[in-house]
């Protein structure tokens, strides 16, 4: 097989590769021979399959389940030896990652195709994906495809650039209305159609018409292609995104700013549950080793000092344990990947009425001193540890307003692309839930 050309692919996930392993190895036990699973003929594979599952495939019997993701692997390796795919991550895919293809922006979840075809006992439909990717990258090729493509500029697209545009990596706390998010998610879709197209030409300022174009494009055309005279509600199993960012856009009153999952994580969260202690504990050799090479105070504080209010262990950013987590509406509970949640947010209200972000910075300055002390060198702070820290204290600041506002408190997840384009969303939310002026 040979290797994939630039851009270079991101690590088969490692439970992937694991289960194409031991995939692999029960068939050739089975079958007595080994089965290539990446140059076999479909046809092969499905035969082999069945008669180690011992039967019908039952997508919802773990072994099962393994086995797809198995094939999974050998499927993705065809398509990466024949058109160099890579793996990136992928919040939203069941394996936690998707591929994409550098030559024109194609996404495709292994596993999922492969479920679908195990499921039509067809296995051989994942020749004819197969084929329709091979269609969709020629046209791009002799410069047939549609705009969305972007091999006549010569372009290629690597793992970050998918990434930032399908991975749900950035969160953001909002408030939301529960009666208006409960209004929206019961109305007509082509109602909601309509109101969209007349919010878009009431925005102030005036979006611009490239903008404008691709709001028509993603919202109102998608709004208009569901099934007419049902409640999005209705139909939210079908599209989840669109039904979830309607609510946003009608129904929130409030929020955060948007920032990686992981900055909630490791530091803005943190830095609440932490408070600001008036002393530290003393620090090992390998923390102010670390320091000493040039770690930044930030991320020892949150790492070394311990929490002065409890969190739960485990749970949602280590934040919320999952009893207090809700859904928006009835209608997401058969939605599998949720991005937009209720949560209960009692656990940090009270430390967010105390929350003072000069006295967290504060804190976070003794503890460099106490560091630089303990290493007997002088305390130095990074340009982006400063960056660093003044965004986790405006986002602490952001979720204290929040959590004033009269309102459901959300978490919403959402792109780097998504995160990129909020200020635009902001600005056709304040028209859809303006009142509107009827000239008589």
């Amino acid at each position: 097989m040979s290797e994939p050309a630039e851009p270079q692919a991101l690590p088969v996930p490692q439970h992937v590769h694991n289960a194409q392993l031991q995939l692999s190895a029960a068939l050739e036990k089975a079958e007595g021979k080994p089965l290539d699973l990446v140059k076999a003929p479909w046809a092969d594979v499905e035969q082999a399959v069945i008669k180690l599952l011992g039967g019908k495939f039952e997508a919802q019997r773990p072994e099962h389940q393994a086995a797809a993701l198995g094939l999974a692997g050998g499927f993705a390796l065809r398509l990466i030896s024949e058109h160099q795919a890579f793996w990136f991550p992928n919040r939203d895919s069941p394996e936690g990652a998707s591929l994409g293809f550098p030559q024109a922006i194609i996404m495709l979840s292994p596993f999922g195709a492969v479920m679908d075809a195990l499921t039509q006992a067809k296995l051989t439909r994942l020749d004819d994906l197969a084929s329709d990717i091979r269609r969709s990258l020629g046209q791009v090729r002799f410069g047939t495809s549609p705009a969305q493509a972007l091999g006549s500029q010569q372009q290629t697209l690597a793992p970050t650039d998918y990434q930032r545009l399908f991975d749900p990596g950035f969160l953001q706390f909002i408030v939301v209305d529960s009666a208006k998010a409960k209004q929206t998610l019961e109305s007509k879709t082509d109602a909601l159609a309509r109101d969209v197209r007349d919010a878009l030409g009431r925005t102030q300022p005036p979006l611009p018409p490239e903008a404008r174009q691709q709001f028509e494009g993603q919202i109102v055309t998608s709004l208009q292609r569901m099934e007419v005279g049902k409640s999005l509600a209705e139909q939210a199993e079908r599209a989840p995104r669109l039904a979830e960012l309607m609510t946003h856009l009608v129904a929130t009153v409030g929020g955060t700013g948007s920032a990686p999952e992981e900055f909630w994580h490791d530091v803005v969260l943190p830095l609440l549950f932490i408070g600001t202690p008036a002393s530290f504990p003393p620090l090992d050799e390998d923390e102010l080793a670390a320091f000493k090479q040039g770690a930044d105070p930030l991320a020892l504080f949150v790492d070394v000092v311990p929490h002065a209010h409890p969190a739960p262990d485990e749970g949602l950013l280590g934040a919320f344990d999952m009893s207090e987590i809700g859904l928006v509406h009835p209608a997401f509970q058969k939605v599998g990947a949720l991005r937009l949640i209720r949560i209960n947010p009692d656990r940090l209200k009270p430390l967010l009425d105390k929350y003072d972000p000069n006295a967290t910075m504060d804190a976070v300055q003794r503890f460099t001193a106490h560091v630089a002390k303990a290493a007997g060198q002088p305390a130095t702070e990074s340009a982006q540890g400063k960056e660093m820290l003044q965004a986790a204290l405006t986002l602490l600041a952001d979720l204290k307003r929040s959590t004033s506002v009269a309102g459901d408190v959300c978490l919403r997840r959402l792109t780097e692309a998504e995160a990129a384009s909020e200020q635009a969303l902001a600005i056709v939310r304040r028209a859809l839930q303006s009142p509107r002026i009827i000239l008589t």
